[in-house]
């Protein structure tokens, strides 16, 4: 079987967006000419985005060559970035949804 492939879609980007699923270690990486693959340190959904090195606390996440928004905690390379590590330029309320449902958790349903 073909190891699980990722995107990388501009040359500023730190993450890259997963092609496949996959559970974790080597992953392709795709529309980067110096990088051939990366390794996963926990499993990353198809359309998700992964770390392609260390982002620290507080620095820009680029994707499309766009800062997206930054680092809310040390991001390792490998690492899935989501609403648990990613603070978004775009959405405030980004912070406040679960993390794997989307649903915010901000507001009471009754």
């Amino acid at each position: 079987m073909n190891s699980p492939r990722c995107f990388k879609i501009n040359s500023a980007d730190n993450v890259a967006t997963m092609l496949d699923d996959a559970e974790g270690g080597a992953v392709s990486v795709l529309g980067d000419a110096s990088q051939h693959s990366i390794e996963l340190r926990e499993p990353v959904k198809l359309g998700h985005k992964v770390a392609l090195r260390d982002i620290p606390c507080g620095q820009a996440v680029v994707k499309f060559g766009v800062a997206i928004g930054r680092a809310s905690r040390d991001i390792r390379a490998g690492e899935w970035v989501h609403l648990h590590n990613l603070a978004s330029n775009f959405d405030q309320r980004s912070q406040t949804l679960d993390l794997h449902t989307g649903a915010a958790t901000d507001t009471r349903y009754e």
